[in-house]
């Protein structure tokens, strides 16, 4: 019996240890399980290690199509620089532009000058009562005239307009009209004022063209220039006179004067050759002007009437003349209207009309 107890107890201590080997060994094998567990999960959250290789070039995006006619633009080389964001994208082919306007002739601002240059030590030609005489010199033909002024003022004998609207003809046509006396009054005083030695004209009569209603088709405008003195000042001046129409052209080098029945100022910026640039100024000087003309005892130039001819324009104001001066057929004070028309020109006071 001792022997079979102590067999059996021999026997269970030695399950007794196998037990705890295997316990031992199972405890084992599931810490180990756990720590590969542990691995691959801190493996696949932690970043890739960087590695030496180059990284591959990013596929290109697909560019859109290239409008048919568009300048193509260059090849991206290895050095060029992207685009920065900031920049806004390239804009389409602009409008096509309007046709330029012509160029000022080569050499006209020197003409401009030489014009309004006087002649070192020349003046102006006087008569027997030591008046000066009106000089007109036309740049386009190179004549001149010397007109013999009646009184102070100006007026001018029949033979004196007939040789004046000779000279302001139309030189593209050589069409002649009556010039209206008026203006070479206007223009007389405008000379007396800067001891002009002449009047260089630059256009006189021109032929009106259809539909159109310039005082230079009228004989009542001239384009002139006083040696000596700037367009502004002359400009300034003939302002004063009243029913009078004053243009400046700056750029084209002359000053437009006239006659009408409302005076109109305006600057014209155009050049030679191109579209009017014209814009009023001096309303309230032009409306001035004709009042205080009107106080002096003037009147506004009479409308617009068509005559044939110098001669007969002459003859009725030798008529007129005598028959309310007691015979004499030689007027000694302020002639009549002889009138006539081209551009464009309006009857308005200041607030509108046009050059012409």
């Amino acid at each position: 019996m001792a022997r079979t107890s102590s067999l059996g107890f021999g026997q269970t201590q030695t399950e007794g240890r196998f037990a705890r080997q295997a316990v031992i060994r199972v405890t084992r094998l599931a810490g180990l399980a756990a720590l590969v567990t542990c691995s691959l999960l801190v493996s696949s959250s932690a970043p890739a290690a960087p590695s030496s290789a180059k990284p591959s070039k990013p596929a290109p995006s697909p560019q859109p199509a290239q409008a048919a006619g568009a300048p193509r633009s260059p090849a991206a080389g290895p050095h060029a620089s992207a685009p920065s964001p900031s920049r806004p994208p390239a804009k389409a082919a602009k409008a096509q532009k309007a046709k330029p306007a012509p160029p000022i002739p080569k050499g006209y601002a020197n003409s401009v000058r030489a014009w309004h240059t006087a002649t070192p030590g020349k003046t102006a030609p006087v008569d027997e009562h030591g008046r000066p005489k009106l000089t007109l010199f036309a740049l386009n033909t190179n004549e001149r005239v010397e007109l013999t002024p009646l009184s102070d003022g100006g007026g001018f004998s029949a033979s004196d307009l007939d040789r004046a609207a000779q000279l302001l003809r139309d030189p593209r046509t050589g069409n002649e009209h009556p010039v209206e006396p008026h203006l070479l009054d206007s223009v007389y005083r405008i000379a007396k004022n800067f001891s002009a030695q002449e009047i260089r004209v630059i256009s006189g009569y021109r032929t009106p063209k259809p539909n159109t209603h310039s005082n230079h088709g009228r004989g009542r405008a001239m384009d002139m220039i006083v040696p000596g003195a700037t367009d502004e000042d002359v400009a300034k001046f003939a302002r004063e006179a009243g029913f009078s129409g004053v243009g400046v052209y700056p750029v084209s080098g002359f000053v437009h004067v006239d006659v009408r029945e409302r005076s109109y100022f305006w600057v014209d910026t155009s050049g030679p050759g191109r579209k009017s640039r014209l814009f009023g100024v001096l309303g309230d000087v032009a409306n001035k002007a004709d009042t205080t003309a009107l106080a002096r005892g003037e009147r506004p130039i009479a409308s617009f009437s068509l005559l044939p001819d110098v001669d007969a324009a002459l003859s009725a104001r030798a008529r007129a003349y005598a028959a309310t001066h007691g015979g004499s057929s030689e007027p000694q004070g302020e002639p009549l209207h002889v009138e006539e028309d081209e551009d464009m020109e309006s009857a308005g006071g200041a607030s509108g009309g046009s050059g012409g």
